[in-house]
């Protein structure tokens, strides 16, 4: 199932660009969940990261490759385990002007299922995905915008 969505941040582009694939271990507290995060360093465009995520069915598993194409302020996100293995995302980040920038998110996400649903079943999935990770990036703005105007004392690296 294919989903977009927006997120607007309100520092410039490049700042929210660099922000956004600054990987910590940390980063899910920022995402307003519980979980841990391993990070793999292959090259300076390309991580894995080892994610493990409390759900109220348990911990869950990803394991994801990163890859950043700093050019065009974007980066590719595809599961290489888990439950949706092999899923991708997009990530593209815009100016809105000299201070202020958007994300532009688009979900591939291919889910596993026993039966084949129907249009209305893959709407309904794709808009949870959709509310889900949009509220992860709104988290995130906010993370970003405080970290990046000085209004927390913790420091990205």
């Amino acid at each position: 199932m294919r989903y977009t969505f927006s997120q607007r941040f309100s520092v410039p582009v490049e700042e929210a660009f660099r922000w956004s694939v600054d990987y910590d271990p940390e980063d899910f507290s920022l995402m307003g969940q519980e979980g841990t995060r391993k990070i793999n360093k292959l090259t300076e465009d390309t991580f894995i990261l080892e994610d493990a995520k409390k759900t109220p069915e348990g911990v869950l598993e990803k394991t994801r490759l990163i890859r950043i194409n700093a050019e065009k302020r974007s980066f590719s996100n595809t599961h290489i385990t888990g439950p949706t293995l092999h899923s991708q995302f997009w990530y593209e980040f815009f100016p809105e002007g000299k201070r202020a920038s958007r994300l532009e998110f688009t979900g591939l996400l291919l889910y596993p299922c026993d039966r084949e649903l129907t249009k209305k079943g893959v709407a309904v999935l794709a808009a949870g995905e959709k509310k889900t990770d949009s509220a992860i990036w709104q988290h995130l703005a906010k993370a970003m915008e405080a970290d990046l105007k000085g209004k927390v004392s913790r420091t990205r690296r």
